[in-house]
């Protein structure tokens, strides 16, 4: 059975409303890890790199800092990836929202509070540095973008395309329904599948 590893955004966990969607999707077909991926970035990608040497995920699907953090990871380890809205500029985001914050789905560890400090964006920038350093021909045609027409917050296709080949649209803003996940993020996490399969 195939394995898709979805990576949720900055706010969110692996009990978000797109990460339960992909496993109700996905249910006997596919086996989708959803982890909580830790607050700091340097240690979300070396928990996202560990987890993928264990589990061998066939995919990775990112949403939003999770596509940030896709992006990386997938040239590295040699698998596809669906970017959804993906964010670039982190350190933009977080800038204005510097203090006390709260995490919008519930946390495995039950931890739902969280402080954004200089420190944390000071992180994001010295990987938003080199973020396309590990882009090569090979994976311009297996990590695919898709951006949602709503979006308010992340506006990075033409980055995005300055890298990659491959750009979908679809009529939802920044962090997919569960209905558009089913609708637009699914059929395209099946091609990548199909691909893998017929390589």
């Amino acid at each position: 059975m195939h394995k898709i590893l979805f990576l949720h955004g900055f706010y969110a966990s692996g009990q978000c409303v797109p990460a339960k969607a992909l496993k109700e999707a996905f249910d006997g077909k596919a086996v989708v890890l959803t982890p909580d991926l830790p607050l700091h970035p340097k240690e979300a990608l070396a928990f996202i790199r560990d987890l993928c040497n264990r589990e061998q995920p066939d995919v990775i699907v990112g949403n939003s800092c999770g596509s940030f953090y896709a992006q990386m990871i997938a040239p590295i380890i040699g698998i596809p990836a669906l970017l959804g809205n993906p964010h670039f500029k982190m350190t933009d985001f977080l800038q204005s929202r510097i203090g006390a914050q709260r995490y919008k789905s519930p946390r495995a560890d039950g931890h739902q509070d969280f402080i954004i400090d200089e420190t944390l964006i000071n992180e994001f920038a010295e990987l938003e540095v080199h973020q396309f350093s590990c882009c090569n021909s090979f994976d311009q045609e297996r990590i695919w973008g898709l951006f949602g027409e709503q979006d308010t917050l992340a506006h990075f296709e033409p980055l995005f395309l300055e890298h990659y080949k491959y750009s979908f649209h679809f009529p939802g803003a920044h962090t997919p329904t569960e209905q558009e996940t089913r609708i637009w993020y699914v059929p395209l996490i099946e091609k990548l599948i199909t691909n893998l399969d017929y390589r």
